[in-house]
């Protein structure tokens, strides 16, 4: 079944130095843009992290320091990178829980602010586990009845998770071809940063997802015990989530 698209839509999957999103850094990106009319583009960059590439990272991906020692950072590429993707919604495997937040964690390091909570996020991992509970390869082969060559190649991940999408929809009649169905479908919670840090309650009140404070209203948290705030700015929190934080706090302040 081929999508049925109002915006262009991006799949794309990220290969890294690692799976901390405060911390790692992207070393190679790949995208599949699909646009409403059928078109498809896809591309793939190798992205210098400037820092050390682990060994257990390259194992996984292939990627050594000297591979990406000519490539260009991604504050070089970012703005061009943010034309891409302005105005498309965004697809991936287990891309809510990763891949979106470090890419968003990396745009915002390369101080482009790219609106990317706008869009509708699909994530294809969360459809999977839904429905039948496996990983990508076997994701590809039990929809697509082929065998994943090149796995942990970002542009074999990308190709391989546009097509479970694909086949996704041809299975599954609950499932309908609209892009913000999807993307509602494929979410856990309501985030309000990428990280899923702060979230949204039943009630459309934002609420702390972790710690000492889980469930407990943000503005509430912080008139409460104001020395969370500098905790958590002081801590190993993306940037987002830190942005998020301040805005709400900001927001609260304004008001009094």
């Amino acid at each position: 079944m081929e999508l049925n698209l109002k915006n262009p839509l991006i799949f794309f999957d990220l290969e890294t130095t690692g799976m901390n999103i405060a911390k790692d850094r992207i070393v190679e990106l790949s995208y599949l843009k699909v646009y409403p009319n059928g078109k498809e583009e896809c591309k793939t960059l190798r992205i210098n992290p400037e820092i050390p590439i682990p060994a257990f990272a390259t194992a996984i991906h292939g990627i050594s320091d000297e591979d990406v020692a000519d490539a260009p950072t991604f504050k070089s590429i970012a703005k061009n990178l943010a034309k891409e993707f302005e105005g498309c919604d965004l697809a991936g495997y287990n891309s809510n829980r990763f891949d979106i937040p470090l890419l968003a964690e990396e745009f915002l390091r390369a101080d482009i602010d790219l609106d990317m909570r706008k869009r509708k996020f699909i994530d294809v991992q969360t459809i999977f586990h839904k429905m039948e509970q496996r990983t990508l390869s076997a994701a590809y082969k039990f929809y697509c009845s082929k065998e994943l060559e090149d796995a942990h190649t970002a542009e074999a991940d990308t190709k391989a998770t546009y097509e479970v999408l694909k086949s996704q929809l041809d299975r599954y009649s609950g499932l309908q071809n609209d892009v913000a169905f999807l993307a509602n479908y494929s979410t856990f919670t309501k985030n309000m940063d990428f990280a899923g840090r702060i979230v949204y309650n039943e009630k459309e009140k934002e609420v702390f997802n972790f710690g000492k404070y889980k469930n407990r209203p943000v503005a509430e948290v912080l008139k409460e015990d104001p020395g969370y705030y500098g905790w958590i700015m002081q801590g190993d929190f993306t940037l987002d989530t830190k942005k998020v934080l301040t805005n709400i706090k900001l927001r609260e302040f304004n008001k009094k």
